[in-house]
């Protein structure tokens, strides 16, 4: 059993597969380290309900349960999440952003850092 703690990043729509299997998929933005870390989780049958609450930009604590699996001579994790507790700060109180992607200018005299986050 793990936990994190993050902003809610993206929700992806349920997927349903023929056998009946459904799950739905989510990305919670962390803040630990010195660079921001995406991590995908997933919630599959009866807690894909779980998901529906989430709002894009709002703080949420997640646990989940790591699982591991090989196929065809390959290997998968998935993080499979169990429980979520919105902590508030949703998108609502967040001003807007206007991110074109481009660099934001730097302060004179700023000293740059030139470590990547891999």
């Amino acid at each position: 059993m793990f936990e994190i703690t993050g902003t809610v990043k993206k929700v992806f729509e349920e997927q349903t597969f023929g056998s009946g299997f459904n799950k739905r998929e989510f990305v919670l933005t962390t803040e630990a380290g010195k660079f921001p870390q995406d991590i995908k989780f997933e919630c599959v049958k009866d807690k894909v309900a779980l998901v529906g609450a989430l709002k894009t930009g709002e703080k949420a604590k997640v646990f989940f349960d790591l699982r591991g699996r090989e196929w065809k001579e390959s290997y998968f994790v998935n993080l499979n999440c169990w429980k979520i507790e919105s902590l508030g700060g949703g998108a609502a109180d967040a001003p807007p952003v206007d991110d074109d992607g481009a660099p934001l200018p730097e302060e004179p005299g700023a000293s740059v850092d030139e470590d990547v986050p891999f």
